[in-house]
């Protein structure tokens, strides 16, 4: 079954019990573009292509969205083929370093990488939501949703 769907908890097993995932698209400023929920368990080369397919940049005077970044960054847990070939097949640069097990690539832009923190840091402020940290929400759809206003809570902050 498809994360996030009404009936889906997007709960799973991990190290502290059970816990739930978040997939956050950001831009290279730490402005929260798209989410997508997994189960704590899931690997998170899974939801690569969702979360990617979660976001729709509006150009201003276009008549089509945004749908491709120049480049993705990710941490180890996306360094696989099936989500290196997706970024190659739709044109996408994969600043995604490689894991032990994996042969290293030589063409890794480490300076790229570095701005990954915007990630990082932009989960972090998300988790200042006590409804987010928490997660006093039972079904999947009703914690996404909370996930959301507080991406638009971060976004107001931002633009003001």
């Amino acid at each position: 079954m498809p994360p996030n769907e009404p009936s889906d908890h997007a709960l799973g097993r991990s190290r502290g019990g059970f816990g739930t995932k978040i997939h956050l698209v950001t831009d290279s400023n730490g402005v929260p573009l798209g989410a997508v929920l997994s189960a704590g368990q899931d690997h998170d080369s899974r939801y690569a292509r969702p979360a990617l397919h979660s976001i729709r940049i509006k150009r201003p005077g276009a008549g089509r969205p945004i749908t491709r970044p120049k480049a993705v960054s990710g941490d180890k847990a996306y360094s696989y083929t099936s989500v290196r070939d997706y970024l190659a097949m739709r044109k996408i640069t994969a600043v995604i370093p490689t894991r032990s097990d994996q042969q290293r690539i030589p063409s890794f832009d480490k300076k790229r990488y570095r701005k990954r923190n915007a990630v990082e840091r932009c989960v972090g402020w998300l988790k200042w939501s006590r409804r987010v940290e928490t997660r006093h929400e039972k079904l999947a759809v009703n914690y996404l949703a909370m996930t959301k206003l507080a991406m638009i809570r971060r976004c107001a902050r931002l633009a003001a």
